[in-house]
């Protein structure tokens, strides 16, 4: 067969795109495969599917141009260079949906997806053709709603929407912020996930924190009016950071996921570490809801201390559980 450049150019395009769906699934499967040896009950896809926390799921919507940016200040803490709405925000075909089927067909355990929140989502673009951060939020939290639904329909048990801009915009927060969240969580069955940080991984974010003092109390901001909210689940980072575990007390009621693992440091938690965390946060949760967790995503890390880490998230989680049981014996 005989064929021309342009030919030739879309053979060779097609072969690329072959060789990274076959890498996806490779790297995908082998995500799933640690998971599960290290005893990790919820899985994720390794989170391979999103390249940034609220990027990702934004390029992938009408309206909005990444080519001609804006610099703007982001949760009032740096300038970024980030895209602008310049149309009606659509979604126009599910973003994350395929890649949650096949997650599903990876596993028999609970999958969990996560997707930005719509707060922290105005936070990390510039809203220019909504004139307002809160006509965006709205429709940004009905665009997930889709989403989620179509997550949810999918086979996905856990949903969570990552809104570190709750840490940061006290009053958005209560003027629309969880009321919003609420709106991209309506209708679901699947249980739902607020995680909250004080974010990870850039310099401005550290510096920010090393402002913030022995205690970080900011949670005391947004618990509250999570607590009387109908999502399900609360996530907090708590290990090695400067959060006081009686926050926990403000979600009573709630299930919590609890970070016992921290993202910023190389150091290996031992089990009896994370065993610590959990034990001391019984106090404020009761056992049957607290979920052991992460303080935030682990992408910084080299594969190896992030899969020591998941081992000794499991392992600490179970030595928790066989005082419990002995407790009740």
């Amino acid at each position: 067969m005989i064929c021309t450049d342009r030919q030739d150019r879309a053979v060779s395009k097609e072969d690329g795109k072959a060789r990274r769906r076959l890498q996806a699934i490779r790297t995908r499967g082998a995500a799933v495969l640690e998971q599960t040896r290290r005893g990790i009950d919820i899985i994720s896809d390794g989170e391979q599917t999103r390249q940034h926390f609220v990027t990702t799921f934004i390029e992938h919507l009408a309206g909005v141009d990444f080519e001609n940016k804006q610099t703007v200040l982001i949760r009032d803490r740096y300038e970024a260079s980030v895209p602008r709405v310049v149309g009606a925000v659509e979604r126009k075909a599910p973003v994350f949906v395929d890649d949650a089927k096949f997650l599903r067909t990876l596993t028999d355990r609970q999958i969990k997806w996560t997707l930005p929140g719509p707060m922290t989502m105005v936070d990390t673009l510039h809203y220019g053709y909504y004139g307002s951060r809160e006509k965006l939020v709205w429709e940004f939290a009905a665009t997930l709603n889709q989403e989620a639904k179509e997550l949810e329909a999918a086979g996905v048990d856990v949903i969570q929407f990552d809104e570190p801009a709750f840490n940061v915009f006290f009053d958005e927060v209560a003027d629309l912020g969880v009321a919003a969240l609420e709106r991209a969580c309506e209708g679901l069955k699947a249980e739902t996930v607020a995680h909250i940080c004080f974010g990870y991984g850039i310099k401005a974010n550290n510096d920010w924190k090393a402002t913030l003092g022995t205690q970080w109390r900011h949670y005391e901001k947004s618990f509250p009016l999570l607590q009387r909210s109908f999502i399900d689940t609360i996530s907090l980072e708590s290990h090695h950071s400067n959060v006081p575990l009686e926050v926990v007390e403000l979600v009573r009621g709630k299930r919590v996921m609890l970070g016992a693992i921290d993202v910023a440091n190389q150091q290996v938690e031992t089990p009896d570490e994370v065993a610590e965390t959990l034990r001391k946060a019984l106090e404020y949760v009761d056992a049957d809801k607290l979920i052991p967790s992460t303080n935030c995503s682990m992408a910084p890390f080299p594969r190896h201390v992030a899969l020591a880490k998941l081992s000794a998230l499991s392992a600490g989680a179970a030595v928790l559980r066989d005082e419990l049981v002995g407790a009740h014996v």
